[in-house]
């Protein structure tokens, strides 16, 4: 991941556990500003500065409230867990007015986490759709990618699959794919995150049957000049 003089501002809600930590490091060390959002604004300081310290403080991390995060961003990724999706959507849901949303939520419904079990609205990603409301740009990313990799420099063997309401908010997301440093796939419409999502209990279904932290996926067959496109 190299330098870049883009300074766009990314809001990661959620953005003090493991999945949240890891693309604020990726993306901040891409070069991008990024605000950590949390209920706790103790929580959200103290995980921007553990990030800075482990960057080398040569990084724009600043850690804030959910709707101060979303009201100075130029994009925002959902990074909590499920029980808290609905009640993290309504808090921002005014601030997101005209920004995309990266939904990396996963329905899991413990204790049965290897169980596939989708919401009424056919995934976290649609029914952030539906709350956000008509007009609203979601898309649906990183949920198989294992947090065990992302605060570790080394290539990650998982792609990354991009499901989403239109072609260009996929196209800005799979940049953000691009820079965390992972190869991505236009996965296609916004109803294919069910599947995308649904991948995540399997695979730790695997992980658990084979004592491993990081079971992934890989698209094959297809050229490496069509990645990230």
């Amino acid at each position: 991941m190299g330098e870049t003089n883009n300074v766009m501002t990314i809001a990661v809600i959620g953005g003090t556990g493991k999945e949240g930590k890891g693309l604020v490091y990726r993306w901040a060390k891409f070069g991008y500003r990024l605000l950590i959002g949390s209920r706790s604004q103790q929580k959200a300081e103290l995980a921007a500065n553990e990030l800075l310290d482990l960057l080398g403080g040569k990084a724009w991390i600043e850690g804030t409230s959910y709707q101060d995060a979303v009201l100075r961003s130029d994009i925002v990724a959902l990074t909590v867990p499920y029980s808290a999706h609905r009640e993290a959507l309504e808090s921002i849901k005014d601030a997101m007015k005209g920004k995309i949303l990266i939904d990396v939520t996963v329905p899991l419904v413990p204790p049965r986490v290897t169980r596939v079990m989708m919401p009424p609205a056919g995934s976290a990603a649609q029914e952030a759709f539906e709350i956000l409301g008509e007009g609203s740009q979601v898309t649906s990313a990183f949920q198989n990618i294992s947090s065990e990799y992302l605060l570790q420099d080394e290539q990650v063997e998982c792609d990354v699959l991009v499901a989403g309401t239109s072609k260009e908010a996929r196209s800005e997301t799979l940049k953000l794919v691009k820079a965390a440093g992972l190869t991505g796939w236009d996965a296609g419409p916004i109803e294919n995150s069910a599947v995308v999502e649904g991948l995540t209990s399997i695979l730790i279904g695997i992980n658990k049957q084979f004592g491993s932290k990081s079971a992934g996926i890989r698209v094959t067959g297809v050229k490496p000049a069509a990645r990230n496109s």
